[in-house]
């Protein structure tokens, strides 16, 4: 039988097949619907409407906000305060103070000094607060999901990524602006490796909880994690940085002024080149027991089960060396749909190689808007053209397939591929933002401004609290979309209200 039909969720069907003539072998296929499927997409609509409901009302109370008695009224209530100058934002972001350094701020205040970019942190907080979503579960629909191996790009496959790139384009702002305040190489390198130290060890205790489970063995203590790639990440890309970037960043006099983001800094480009044909030399030609040489596949069953033990091949072979297996995470998404036993963890040693490279290529994006202040059309152009060569690097790395290209796109391997597309997909989503915030400024940034501003504590928070009302309750019908999207869309709400809250008090959770 040969049946094309879209099965709808919790349905109930049967397939009847009728041999009709035994000498012909004909048969007939007729599929019967049991039990109707229901609609799953209902309380995605429902939640749409009652976000543009809240939209409306916020609009409308900016519109009474126009009329000078309420405006009036409203002011002396609140008596708001200038915050910017008070923010110290997560990651090294652009601010009118040092973000790494603690000294006092400067006496004196120039107009330009004070303008923050504010597209940067919206940026971030988009992604993070759709990173919280997914991470309470994504409302149980499967788009929300992580991919188990190769394939398209769902949801939360580009939301790490997005924050590495943010994080890039954050330390070429702050660092440029420190040196600019007169602070010494030295006493910043300082700064970076402490950040480093605290991102890497926040990491390791939020993915190691124990307060459920009872004392922790430090024989199966979880070394990689996000925030400890993030930690490492910004250590190397940020000490590169350092090493080559200028107080000053006038137009450069060289031969060709429209290339002065990226021929000064002709070292770290040769560095980042080093650093990807290692990635490169161990992922196609380390040698792994058992395993093809060059192999990318999941393992299990995945390959006609040829491969079982070969989970990420060379990433996966490289982490069980170093940090041995028990040091791994133990569930991988491989495990769902290719049955692999092995443990593989998505952020590992091989992967981090590639993550210094996205965030790289969000440091050039920073550079951009530092070269070109107060030119939106240099910088939104060089942003669609970064984006157009990345995106063409990708479809000839993959040949625009799923399985068929020479390096697939792969989020748990943190492929070549997989860091070119998804920063094609950060240069034109940074140039949407940045052209409807700080060109034309339609838009504030809210409510994702809050949350960019305070990332650390937020993603943190989610994580501590992730298992804790109100974040979470006991559901009624645990297979309910309904019911998983209200609680998880609840809990994500209350971080970006907690945000707004801590950006009213001014008060910014800073490493």
């Amino acid at each position: 039988c040969r049946i094309e039909y879209h099965f709808g969720e919790f349905g109930n069907y049967s397939l009847v097949v009728k041999t009709l003539s035994t000498s012909t072998q004909t048969v007939s296929c007729d599929l019967i619907i049991n039990e109707g499927p229901i609609n799953s997409y209902l309380p995605i609509l429902f939640a749409f409407l009652v976000y543009m409901g809240i939209l409306a009302i916020l609009i409308a109370g900016r519109l009474l906000m126009k009329i000078d008695p309420v405006r009036n009224w409203v002011y002396k209530k609140l008596n708001p305060r200038e915050t910017d100058r008070m923010i110290n934002s997560e990651l090294g972001s652009p601010n009118t103070t040092d973000s790494i350094n603690s000294d006092p701020t400067p006496p004196s205040w120039s107009t330009g000094s004070r303008q923050r970019l504010r597209s940067l942190d919206t940026f971030r907080g988009l992604s993070l607060v759709i990173m919280v979503f997914v991470n309470y579960g994504g409302g149980k629909y499967w788009f929300f999901k992580h991919e188990s191996w190769n394939g398209k790009l769902h949801f939360p496959s580009a939301l790490f990524s997005r924050f590495v790139f943010i994080m890039g384009t954050s330390i070429a702002l702050a660092l440029g602006s420190m040196l600019r305040w007169g602070s010494s190489k030295w006493k910043v390198l300082r700064k970076i490796l402490w950040r480093s130290f605290v991102l890497i060890l926040l990491g390791i205790i939020v993915v190691n909880p124990n307060y459920c489970l009872g004392p922790l063995s430090w024989d199966n203590l979880r070394i990689p994690g996000v925030l400890q790639r993030l930690g490492f990440t910004y250590l190397v890309v940020a000490a590169l940085e350092l090493l080559f970037t200028r107080a000053d960043s006038g137009t450069w006099e060289g031969r060709f002024p429209a290339l002065q983001d990226i021929l000064p800094y002709w070292p770290q480009w040769i560095f980042i080149l080093v650093l990807e044909t290692i990635w490169l030399c161990l992922t196609f030609l380390l040698p792994v027991p058992d395993c093809p040489r060059g192999y990318l596949g999941p393992g299990g069953i995945g390959d006609f089960g040829k491969y079982p033990n070969c989970t990420g091949g060379a990433a996966g072979y490289v982490d069980r060396l170093l940090l041995g297996e028990k040091h791994m995470y133990q569930h991988p998404s491989s495990g769902v749909i290719y049955q692999s036993t092995m443990p593989y963890d998505p952020e590992g040693i091989l992967g981090t190689i590639n993550s210094i490279v996205m965030a790289f290529l969000g440091l050039q994006a920073g550079k951009i808007t530092l070269f070109y202040k107060d030119q939106p059309k240099q910088i939104m152009s060089r942003f669609i053209i970064w984006g157009m060569v990345m995106g063409i690097i990708s479809a000839i790395l993959t040949k625009c397939s799923k399985e068929e290209g020479f390096i697939p796109i792969n989020k748990n391997l943190w492929s070549i591929s997989y860091v070119t597309t998804m920063s094609c997909f950060a240069f034109i989503l940074f140039w949407l933002i940045y052209y409807l915030v700080d060109v034309k400024k339609w838009w504030s940034g809210a409510p994702f401004l809050y949350p960019g501003m305070n990332s650390i504590l937020v993603y943190v928070g989610h994580q501590v609290f992730a298992n804790y009302f109100p974040f979470k309750w006991k559901m009624q019908d645990s297979q309910s979309h309904a019911e998983h999207l209200t609680q998880n869309l609840t809990a994500t709400t209350l971080w970006v209200v907690i945000a707004y809250i801590l950006y009213r008090r001014r008060i910014f959770w800073k490493i």
